[in-house]
């Protein structure tokens, strides 16, 4: 006869304690479009700013003006990678009882925003997220220091979120 066989344990990836990231919830993410917003944001401030050691340049002759314009364009290429991580790091999970919106690659964030605790919910739209057609979902608690946005939603789901996020707070009966 022969002996059954045990088999070793099988291991699963356990989630590290410094993992702020509940794994147990549907993260939904922001558009893509915020990519490209963020983009945009960075060209405008290295076009300004390149602006600027042009006209230094041009009055002055200085080669202190040209190095200054090579220094923004390394820094922009290393802004625009840190925009293009920082937007996609973005994301926001509904539960029964709370939100949670994520953000940072480096210095990772983690806000829970329980409804019964929020006293009113913006959508926010200026003019350069209206041209990229997205918006931003700002939630506003008692504690300042806890307030969240989700930047880069479509307008629709930022209307359907600040709806459901108002009704949620009223039907706790505090908050909103």
């Amino acid at each position: 006869m022969t002996e059954p066989r045990l088999e070793a344990p099988r291991h699963t990836a356990a989630r590290s304690a410094l993992d702020p990231w509940p794994g147990e919830v549907t993260w939904r993410p922001v558009s893509p479009r915020l990519v490209a917003l963020e983009l945009t944001r960075v060209s405008i401030s290295t076009a300004i700013m390149l602006a600027v050691c042009g006209v230094i340049w041009a009055f002055t002759g200085s080669s202190w003006a040209l190095v200054a314009a090579v220094a923004v364009l390394v820094l922009t290429v290393v802004r625009g990678v840190v925009a293009v991580r920082a937007a996609r790091s973005y994301g926001y999970a509904e539960r029964e009882r709370d939100l949670l919106v994520r953000h940072g690659r480096m210095v990772r964030h983690l806000s829970i925003v329980p409804y019964a605790r929020m006293q009113y919910v913006d959508v926010v739209a200026g003019p350069l997220e209206r041209s990229f057609g997205l918006a931003t979902v700002q939630l506003h608690t008692a504690a300042a220091a806890s307030d969240a946005t989700i930047p880069g939603l479509e307008p629709a789901e930022a209307a359907r979120l600040r709806d459901r996020l108002a009704a949620l707070g009223e039907d706790a009966g505090e908050g909103l």
